[in-house]
């Protein structure tokens, strides 16, 4: 027995013994293990984003045509000679029509040598790319050579387009020379003096304005080539050509003038082909209209809705005439203007030749007016007297107000407005001159102030903001002064007397103004300080401060781009403590300094301590860090760090 439990006993020691290597091993094999494991784990992560970047680069085909996004754009076009590229939005009739053919298109260059790739690209998910072409409009066909782009302006015929795009891969292929004009120092004068109209573009070649514009005007420079005599179109390099940009007082870029037999006038038409083109061909007849009988004159004061300007010669030899028309081509693109030499209408217009008649229509005459304001013309009157003379006297005492008008019409401030149901139609003309009578009698003792009646229709929103719209009156009245700041009228029944009361509060600083703002931020401690229409004032106009401030609009596709880059230039300057980074919603609420022009979004103003008046407007460079940081450091008055930062 006792053999056997010697045996017994070894066999049970040896097991030990196994059994506690195994377990002094086994924690390093798991560890060997979950590392092998994260190992295997990280390279499954980087292959599957080897995989993402691939699918994103991945150029997928649809009915033979390639579909291109922002992703995949530029790595596919890299190192092609030519393609033909579709810009287009989904819900668009049109291109849905083209569809059909344009896979045809790719299908016949496919079997090119070499074969010439055809794309397309969905304009409203692809919006860098769509912004980066200037596309607007949809389909826009466009063709790469080399990378540049060739705007296709042919018929949207398969023939015409796969000749047009073969011609173009031809290697010895070059672009047309451009048909707008170089204009420099030696060259200007020859040009512009010798034109009977031409339009100038000054620009800087880093401007992003200017190159936003430069393949609509050379396409509107194309266009009225053709035409007979043509219009040209020049352009001027003003960062080159200084002392031209400083002769025509160039502060900013891109700006636009025309030039008739060398006198320059200012551009304020639109900025893309068709517009221009529409613009130039109007902007190229005569300033003033010929009126030949009566019964025009007669129209104009009976169905009228605007001043009638009516210069009245002997014959087109006159001196005063051209005196007349020079003076109509500064102002042509505000007012009508009109010239007879006809005897009968002199003598109904009581007038001689050599007299330039303003009057109003007769449902904005009144007994506290002149029926029509006359100034004699001669050969030595200078066109600024005429100017001058037109606009004294192109607004009635108590116009009408429109949104058609208020921007050529109602700039002028103080402006007083009273709404109500405004309609001079041959119905409710009666009740319309009513409350106007009732304007009249107050306007006529304030001549320093503009006053108006508008539809409340109209202005909805402007009578909402006011706080007016549930007012329970039928008529309300408002205050429009030159800061910007709008004045509401308690509501209460109108007549003279409480509209009198409410200007003569006014005119002594008794009233207190309506602003539209958002709730004042409770934190504003961001590095970009967060301003409403109540604090405008004390953080934008604070005297102390030098301040960088963006209007915005929510919807904005701009500004949202903006925004990471804004968010950067925040915290680069959060710690200078006389330097203020802000922001507005400039949808929400009411700018109260008029010197602060929002026309669109975003706009960029920096404030300089000192001189809130003179705010400087972002315009030149891209809006990205480095160029925005340059606009503050040269124009800040003062860098000036917080203790904590040092």
């Amino acid at each position: 027995m006792r053999p056997r439990k010697a045996c017994l006993l070894l066999l049970l020691l040896a097991l030990a013994q196994l059994l506690a290597a195994a377990s002094a091993e086994g924690p390093d094999e798991d560890s060997s293990n979950k590392e092998d494991a994260i190992e295997e784990e990280d390279e499954e992560e980087e292959e599957d984003d080897d995989e993402e970047e691939e699918d994103s680069l991945e150029v997928k085909e649809e009915n033979g045509v390639l579909v291109l996004t922002d992703a995949n754009f530029d790595n596919f076009v890299a190192d092609k000679d030519t393609v033909l590229l579709e810009f287009y939005a989904p819900w668009c009739g049109h291109c849905k029509q083209f569809a059909p053919k344009y896979e045809k298109i790719a299908s016949t260059l496919k079997e090119n040598d070499p074969p010439i790739p055809v794309a397309k690209i969905d304009a409203t998910s692809e919006s860098a790319l769509a912004s980066r072409f200037g596309v607007s409009g949809y389909p826009t066909l466009k063709i790469l050579k080399k990378g540049q782009a060739v705007d296709y302006e042919g018929s949207r015929t398969q023939e015409e387009i796969v000749a047009k795009v073969k011609e173009i891969s031809q290697p010895d292929w070059t672009p047309p020379p451009e048909v707008t004009l170089v204009l420099t120092k030696d060259n200007f004068d020859e040009v512009v003096n010798d034109a009977d109209i031409i339009l100038v573009e000054f620009y800087a070649p880093w401007c992003g304005h200017c190159k936003k514009l430069a393949p609509e005007y050379e396409k509107a420079a194309k266009e009225l080539s053709k035409r007979s005599p043509p219009i040209p179109l020049a352009k001027v390099d003003a960062t080159a050509e200084t002392d031209l940009a400083k002769r025509f007082d160039v502060s900013g870029y891109p700006t636009l003038k025309i030039f008739r037999k060398g006198k320059p006038f200012d551009y304020n038409g639109p900025r893309e082909k068709y517009g221009i083109v529409d613009y130039m061909i109007e902007q190229s007849g005569p300033p003033s209209k010929e009126i030949q009988v009566l019964k025009q004159v007669q129209d104009f004061l009976k169905d009228g809705d605007d001043v009638i300007i009516i210069g009245v010669f002997n014959a087109e030899s006159d001196p005063a005439y051209q005196q007349y028309q020079d003076a109509a081509n500064s102002l042509r693109e505000d007012y009508k203007f009109h010239h007879t030499f006809s005897t009968e209408i002199a003598k109904f217009l009581k007038v001689s030749p050599g007299k330039l008649v303003v009057m109003q229509p007769e449902k904005f005459q009144s007994r506290y007016e002149p029926k029509s304001n006359v100034i004699d013309i001669q050969a030595s009157t200078e066109g600024s007297a005429i100017k001058d003379h037109v606009l004294k006297h192109s607004l009635p005492l108590v116009g009408h107000r429109k949104t058609s008008n208020d921007a050529k019409r109602y700039t002028r401030r103080p402006l007083v407005v009273v709404y109500y149901s405004v309609d001079f139609g041959f119905d409710y003309r009666a009740a319309t001159q009513f409350w106007r009578n009732k304007v009249l009698e107050v306007a006529k003792d304030f001549p320093e102030y503009t006053f108006a009646v508008a539809d409340e229709d109209d202005f909805a929103t402007e009578v909402k903001d006011l706080g007016l719209s549930e007012s329970g009156e039928d008529v309300n009245a408002a205050i429009l002064d030159e800061s910007g700041r709008k004045f509401a009228m308690e509501p209460d029944e109108f007549d003279s007397e409480t509209l009198r009361e409410f200007v003569t509060a006014f005119k002594k600083g008794k009233l207190k103004p309506v602003i539209k703002s958002q709730p004042v931020p409770k934190n504003n401690k961001g590095p970009v300080k967060v301003v409403v229409g109540k604090t405008f004032d004390s953080i934008v106009m604070d005297p102390k401060k030098d301040v960088l401030i963006e209007f915005y609009a929510p919807w904005c596709g701009h500004c949202k781009q903006l925004e990471p880059v804004y968010t950067a230039l925040g915290k680069k300057y959060k710690n200078h403590k006389n330097l203020v980074i802000a922001k507005m919603d400039a949808t929400a609420n009411d700018v109260t300094n008029d010197r602060y022009k929002v026309e669109g979004f975003p706009t960029i103003y920096f404030a300089p301590s000192g001189d809130k008046k003179n705010p400087i407007k972002f315009e030149d460079g891209d809006r990205d860090l480095e160029h925005l940081s340059k606009f503050v450091e040269e124009h800040v008055t003062k860098l000036s760090r917080t203790r904590e930062e040092l």
